[in-house]
Parts: C-alpha cells; sequence; structure tokens
C-alpha cells in the first residue's frame, strides 16, 4: 500500500461558490467535519479545529495554518503539526480542495499529502494514514450532505 497520499475526487451538486465556503468557513466546517472550528480563510491565518467536546480532556485540538484561500477555486490548509511549531512541508500534512466548475455542480478534487515527509516510523506512518483514510471516507460524505442541505435553504 502506498501511504503518501489521499484522494478523492467527488461531484456535488453545487456552484464551486458554494462548495468553497463549506469547506473554509468555520461555521460550515463545523457542520461535516469538526465539533469544532476557528480559523479565518485568509492564506497564514492559523487557528485549531476540535473533534469531541472541548471543555473535557478527551477532546482532540489540532492546530492548523491555512496555506491558500482563492475563491472559489482552491481552499488548502496544513495540519497535524507540533503544538508552537510554524506548519511547513515536513513537519504538517497539507489538505487541499480544489474546486473545478462541472455541469450545474462542481467536481471536488480533494488530497491530503505529507505522509512520507513527517517521517515517522513504519508503523506510525501506516496508523496515521489509515486513520486519515477511514476520517475522510467518512467525513467527505457528510459534506455532500451539508450542502445539499445549505443549497436547498437559499
Amino acid at each position: 500500500m502506498e501511504y503518501g497520499s489521499i484522494e478523492r475526487e467527488i461531484h456535488i451538486d453545487a456552484t464551486p461558490e458554494v462548495v468553497y465556503e463549506v469547506v473554509s468557513r468555520p461555521e460550515h466546517l463545523r457542520e461535516w467535519w469538526p465539533d469544532e472550528a476557528d480559523l479565518a480563510p485568509v492564506p497564514g491565518a492559523t487557528g485549531t479545529i476540535t473533534f469531541g467536546d472541548k471543555t473535557t480532556p478527551e477532546a482532540t485540538v489540532v492546530p492548523l495554518t491555512v496555506v491558500d484561500a482563492d475563491p472559489p477555486r482552491r481552499f488548502s490548509f496544513r495540519w497535524v503539526y507540533e503544538e508552537g511549531a510554524t506548519a511547513a512541508p515536513g513537519n504538517a500534512l497539507l489538505v487541499t480542495f480544489e474546486l473545478v466548475p462541472s455541469g450545474a455542480g462542481t467536481l471536488l478534487r480533494f488530497s491530503e499529502t505529507g505522509f512520507w515527509e513527517r517521517g515517522w516510523e513504519a508503523a506510525v506512518l501506516e496508523e496515521a494514514y489509515r486513520e486519515h483514510v477511514t476520517g475522510w471516507d467518512h467525513f467527505l460524505p457528510r459534506l455532500v450532505g451539508y450542502v445539499a442541505r445549505v443549497v436547498s435553504t437559499r
């Protein structure tokens, strides 16, 4: 198995503008991905996403740094790096949402890269990769469902 990147292509029945909002704005992110999101969708901005109730010790708070914010075409961020570190190639994973108009909808090209570059030992790399594949396979369909609800209310 190749542990270098995760890639998915999904067709979404909404314009790139709507999809961009849903993948880049905290009020939308928390509806389909983390339980909490605190970030500004501008290049260089740092923030956090939280899985679980942040008032409990079981919560997982993950720092992230926005890399690219090019509405309505591309949104990317680095995450999974040590708290206090500056996210960069080699110490963080890069998540990219590329949005391509497709008929009346959008082709979402999703990728997460940087697993090899982290320099993890084999067992850690394999576990992290599997966890992220499982996570994205769960959350990306939720993204599609949430976008459909957003479109239905506009």
